[in-house]
C-alpha cells in the first residue's frame, strides 16, 4: 500500500524534489546548511545524541519526499544538530526500505535531500549480518565496498558513474585512527524483506561478500552520483544464516543493537567529531 508521495509521479524530476525537501528543513530548522548527513540504522540512533546539540527535529512526514517508517527501530524524524566544530549534521532517522516496494527514488530520497542541503559527507549505517564466523554480535565493521544484489539502481537513464571507490579509503582510515580494531569487510544488500537462505549467505561468501542486509548500497550509489564522500558501517547484530545455527528473527537484531548502542553511538560520535 502507497501513501501519497510526489516522487510517485515517474514525470516528477527527483533531483527538484529533493531540492524542495531541503528548502522545507532549512524553512522548519532555521539552518541555511548541513555539512554532514547520518541515516542512522537499527543500534545506531543513540549516535544522534552524542555528536552534538539536537536544535531542531522535524517529523519526516513534514518534509515532501519522505514516507512515515515501517519499521520498529526507525524513528522517522529528521535532526538537525550543532557539532562541536560548528559545523551542522543532518541526522536521518527516516530510512525508506527497499524492500517496502515505493521504488528506489524513495529509497534514495533522504540522501539526496541531504545532497541539497549542503552535506559534503554521507555516513549510512544499519544493522546486518555476519559471514565472518569471527564476528560476534554487536561488532561494529566497516564497508569496503558493497555487491548490489538488488537487480535495480537508483541511477535513471544514460547516467554512468565510477564505483571504484566508492567507500571513503580517508574516512575508514580516519574511523581505524579512532579505533584500530575496526575490522572492514563487502556489503551485500540483498532485496528481502526475508532474511537470507543459507545457501544465499554461502553464494555470497562465494562472490567476495561479508555482510549481508536489505539497505545501504543503493542509498551509496545515489551519494556517489551526488558527489559525496561516504563512510558506510554496520553493526552485526547477527551471524548470518547457515553461520549461525539457531532461527533468525527481528526481535534478535533489536535487542543486538539495543546492547552495543552505547559503545557503537560512542564510536561513531568520535569519528564525526573529527571530520
Amino acid at each position: 500500500m502507497h501513501d501519497s508521495n510526489p516522487l510517485d509521479d515517474p514525470n516528477a524530476d527527483p533531483f527538484a524534489i529533493a531540492a524542495d525537501a531541503a528548502a522545507r528543513i532549512a524553512e522548519l530548522t532555521g539552518i541555511e546548511r548541513h555539512d554532514v548527513a547520518l541515516t542512522l540504522g537499527s543500534g545506531w540512533g543513540r549516535a544522534a545524541d552524542l555528536i552534538g546539540e539536537t536544535t531542531h527535529s522535524i517529523a519526516a512526514t513534514e518534509v515532501p519526499g519522505f514516507s512515515k517508517p515501517a519499521l520498529e527501530g526507525h524513528v522517522g524524524t529528521l535532526r538537525s544538530v550543532a557539532l562541536p566544530s560548528g559545523k551542522r549534521a543532518l541526522v536521518i532517522g527516516a530510512r525508506t526500505h527497499y524492500y517496502e516496494g515505493h521504488g528506489v527514488r524513495r529509497v534514495v530520497h533522504s540522501v539526496r535531500t541531504a545532497a541539497a542541503a549542503g552535506a559534503s559527507t554521507m555516513i549510512l549505517t544499519n544493522g546486518a549480518g555476519g559471514i565472518r564466523e569471527t564476528w560476534s554480535p554487536g561488532t561494529p565493521v566497516l564497508i569496503s565496498d558493497h555487491i548490489n544484489l538488488t537487480a535495480d539502481s537508483p541511477l535513471e537513464g544514460a547516467t554512468f558513474v565510477d564505483l571504484t571507490d566508492l567507500y571513503s579509503r580517508r574516512l575508514r582510515d580516519l574511523a581505524r585512527s579512532i579505533d584500530p580494531s575496526l575490522d572492514e569487510g563487502v556489503y551485500c544488500q540483498f532485496r528481502g524483506p526475508h532474511y537470507e537462505t543459507p545457501a544465499e549467505v554461502q553464494m555470497a561468501k562465494a562472490i567476495g561478500g561479508h555482510i549481508v542486509g536489505m539497505s545501504t548500497a543503493l542509498e551509496a550509489i545515489a551519494a556517489r552520483q551526488a558527489g559525496m564522500e561516504i563512510l558506510g558501517m554496520s553493526l552485526i547484530t547477527n551471524l548470518a544464516a547457515g553461520i549461525q545455527q539457531t532461527p533468525l528473527s527481528h526481535e534478535e537484531v533489536i535487542e543486538a543493537g539495543r546492547e552495543a548502542e552505547p559503545v557503537i553511538s560512542s564510536l561513531l560520535a568520535k569519528i564525526v567529531a573529527e571530520l
